[in-house]
């Protein structure tokens, strides 16, 4: 629906009607544009508060007052009217410049847990401490509309719209801008491989979806008869994302799902209006892709055959750290936990280059051309919301491994050529487990969605009567961030907080992958730029290491002996050297 007249997309129905603030209108097919009703200015005009739903009759019977597909406001929830939203918003970011990948320092954060609130207004309370923290650029979760008021996102059905219990538009604006004020980005993470599956009326109206399923709902049909409109909405959510909101970028979740059949790549086309904007703005704008394809196509350029976004998540050196340090095995962590393989990823990014991976019983991957794509195009982390929301009881790296581990695997990170991005919390050790949450109102999905769970934890090895109830508001509730933390908490606070400085004032964020030198032993790895004299030096292991590398000890979380020609590092020790000579 435009602000100039009431219309929608809808091929499947024979009539469609909008119903105005309780008047009802019969809506006309649209001359210019086949499969559109729109309904003449002179009988309504869209006008900011309106409530509006559409119903639509097949041949036989009308349905139920239904909300837009592409609505920007559910004030009352997925099932709810639809409300016209106006776009002013009295913007004070005009000196903001944005900021480049290569320089941001990312932190993920779930709106409706990061504070008590569980609002935009309560993330606008904590800028500040991020900012202080080293973060300059924040990735929300999922903030489009969800059944109930629990959920991590990913179950959104309004793909232009934002969740009215954080905040909706103006909140979410009012973020943005004061993200902006202290020099902070603002990335959303979207979904646009699948719908959720309560309140997802669009096949209704029209060949929303296709056959086929991603394991998560119907798959999005981009490649199908109707893709053109589909394709529409999802570039006109960028679009509006980009323009109207300010947000600096976005992340794609899942990109490796999408049923992308068709010459030009839907990414290649959300990069574009990126790019359209960035140039239009002089603010840079941030694509970022998940996939654990190892697939450089996502990175390339269209020149050599690519998608060109900006970077993409990448799993693997998680993967590397998590299993050394914390001896996991199980499901796709048996393809990792050596030293070997840590090394030759933090020199590669990529774990599979067309290798063997015992995990999927197949070759996997391809190699990154590391002439071409630069090391901070690879997005890295010690957790994520996947990789602790995503186990049995949700429990973080904090619930089960010591101050000096946890230390250590934010160093590899933070101190690696990659871009880093913070879970939130993680930086003081937080607690609070972050399991998978939902509050659908239809008790069958909610049975659905728990058995499913049970199911995918019992595949894994977990043991099913560990896995929280995600329908029961208890499991929601743990899930806040408990931000009263001791002297525990206040210690790891400050090396994650150290350790960021010594990236920024160091220039960690390289441009080329080639010049990384990494050096390990049984135990213990080194890792520098060639011709750089910082080095960090860590210790995987439970007992005493001497390192070949010696100079002045810049930082370390324990108290390491560094020599002129040699490091002795406390047992899951590291030190940042300054080498000598």
């Amino acid at each position: 629906m435009t602000n100039q007249q009431y219309e929608v997309w809808a091929p499947h129905p024979r009539q469609v009607r909008v119903t105005v603030d309780g008047e009802r209108h019969d809506m006309d097919p649209d001359p210019a544009r086949a499969g559109w009703w729109v309904l003449d200015p002179a009988v309504a005009r869209p006008e900011p508060g309106a409530r509006y739903a559409f119903s639509l009759h097949d041949g036989t019977e009308w349905t139920k007052p239904l909300p837009d597909p592409r609505t920007r406001c559910q004030p009352d929830g997925v099932h709810g009217p639809s409300q016209v939203v106006g776009t002013d918003f009295d913007w004070t970011d005009g000196q903001w410049r944005g900021l480049h990948l290569k320089d941001q320092v990312l932190y993920e954060l779930h709106v409706g847990t990061f504070t008590e609130d569980g609002t935009f207004d309560g993330v606008i309370a904590k800028l500040d401490y991020l900012a202080k923290l080293g973060i300059n650029a924040i990735e929300l979760m999922p903030v489009q509309p969800f059944p109930g008021t629990r959920n991590w996102g990913y179950d959104g059905v309004a793909w232009l719209a934002v969740h009215a219990p954080y905040g909706g538009p103006e909140g979410l604006k009012r973020l943005v801008d004061a993200a902006h004020a202290r020099g902070i980005a603002v990335i959303l993470d979207v979904v646009y491989n699948h719908f959720g599956p309560e309140g997802n009326y669009n096949g209704m109206f029209g060949p929303y979806t296709t056959q086929g399923h991603t394991g998560w709902g119907d798959v999005v049909n981009i490649s199908g008869p109707g893709s053109d409109e589909v394709r529409a909405y999802i570039l006109a959510a960028v679009g509006q994302w980009l323009r109207e909101f300010h947000v600096d970028g976005l992340r794609l979740d899942a990109v490796h799902a999408y049923d992308d059949r068709r010459a030009y790549s839907l990414m290649e086309e959300i990069r574009a209006v990126a790019d359209t904007v960035a140039g239009e703005t002089n603010v840079p704008r941030t694509i970022i892709g998940e996939t654990d394809q190892n697939d450089p196509r996502i990175v390339n350029d269209e020149s050599r055959g690519g998608y060109g976004l900006s970077a993409q998540w990448l799993d693997d050196v998680h993967h590397s750290v998590h299993t050394l340090i914390s001896g996991e095995q199980q499901g796709y962590y048996v393809d990792y936990g050596t030293i070997e393989i840590l090394a030759d990823t933090l020199r590669n990014a990529y774990r599979f280059r067309d290798t063997w991976s015992e995990y999927r019983a197949r070759t996997h991957g391809r190699p990154l051309d590391l002439s071409h794509v630069a090391p901070w195009q690879m997005i890295t982390f010690t957790t994520n919301h996947d990789q602790t929301g995503n186990r049995a009881v949700g429990d973080r790296p904090s619930a089960s491994l010591s101050p000096k581990q946890l230390a250590l695997r934010a160093a590899v990170i933070l101190l690696s050529p990659f871009t880093p991005m913070l879970f939130m919390g993680e930086e003081f050790g937080a607690r609070t487990p972050f399991p998978f949450f939902i509050s659908h109102s239809d008790e069958e999905l909610a049975r659905m969605t728990r058995e499913g769970r049970l199911h995918e934890f019992s595949r894994q090895g977990w043991n099913p009567t560990d896995v929280p109830d995600p329908a029961a508001p208890a499991t929601f509730h743990a899930a806040r961030l408990d931000w009263e933390f001791g002297q525990r908490g206040h210690k790891l606070y400050d090396a994650y907080s150290t350790l960021l400085a010594i990236r920024r004032e160091h220039g960690f964020n390289r441009d080329d992958l080639r010049t990384l030198k990494v050096e390990h032993g049984d135990t213990w790895l080194t890792m520098a730029e060639d011709g750089h004299p910082v080095v960090l030096a860590a210790n995987f292991s439970n007992a005493r290491v001497e390192v070949p590398v010696g100079g002045e000890l810049m930082y370390s979380y324990t108290s390491p002996r560094v020599g002129a020609d040699a490091t002795e590092l406390d047992p899951w020790g590291f030190a940042v050297i300054r080498t000598t000579g």
